[in-house]
């Protein structure tokens, strides 16, 4: 089976609040939103992103614009006023979610 990363289908939005960091995963072209729905899961999200996240995932759906948006808590050290993390807003986990693999279209 072909594989190809998430980058190649869509792109990425995050923002933050707290210790929760929000993911939005947005499919370049509509007819491509239930094959990132089908692949872009709860649990594997978790497996990617690993220890990065410590609380809850939280996945919701947005077919009208080909969106899946991932809720993760206790994700970013204590938010920005706590971290010492370098990225206290959390901007890199959703570019490092466009690199998680899936099977290709």
């Amino acid at each position: 089976m072909q594989r190809i990363t998430l980058r190649e289908v869509a792109h990425a939005r995050t923002g933050d609040k707290g210790d929760t960091c929000n993911i939005s995963v947005i499919a370049f072209e509509e007819r491509q939103f239930d094959h990132l729905r089908q692949h872009v899961t709860v649990e594997r999200v978790r497996a990617f992103l690993g220890d990065l996240v410590r609380g809850e995932i939280v996945r919701f759906e947005l077919p009208n614009i080909g969106a899946l948006n991932f809720v993760l808590t206790h994700a970013l050290g204590g938010g920005v006023t706590r971290s010492l993390a370098l990225d206290a807003h959390g901007k890199s986990l959703g570019s490092a979610l466009l690199a998680m693999e899936i099977p290709a279209p």
